[in-house]
């Protein structure tokens, strides 16, 4: 693994809307530390709460979410 572990995204008023790969959830003021996120095909996704619960064997796994 020499890949640098991904920094989440800075929260508070200035954090970018993020919304869910999967599903479309948003979350107005950057990635709640609930939500998941994943490198795949060289782009961050995000995915909320439930999506990542419901999908917690495929993201262990490491497969990627097409396979979900």
């Amino acid at each position: 693994m020499d890949q640098p572990t991904p920094r989440p995204a800075s929260q508070g008023p200035e954090a970018p809307p993020v919304s869910c790969a999967r599903c479309g959830a948003q979350s107005p003021a950057g990635a709640p530390p609930t939500w998941t996120c994943s490198m795949e095909n060289g782009s961050r996704q995000y995915f909320c709460h439930d999506c990542a619960r419901a999908n917690i064997r495929a993201i262990e796994g490491r497969l990627d979410s097409s396979w979900w």
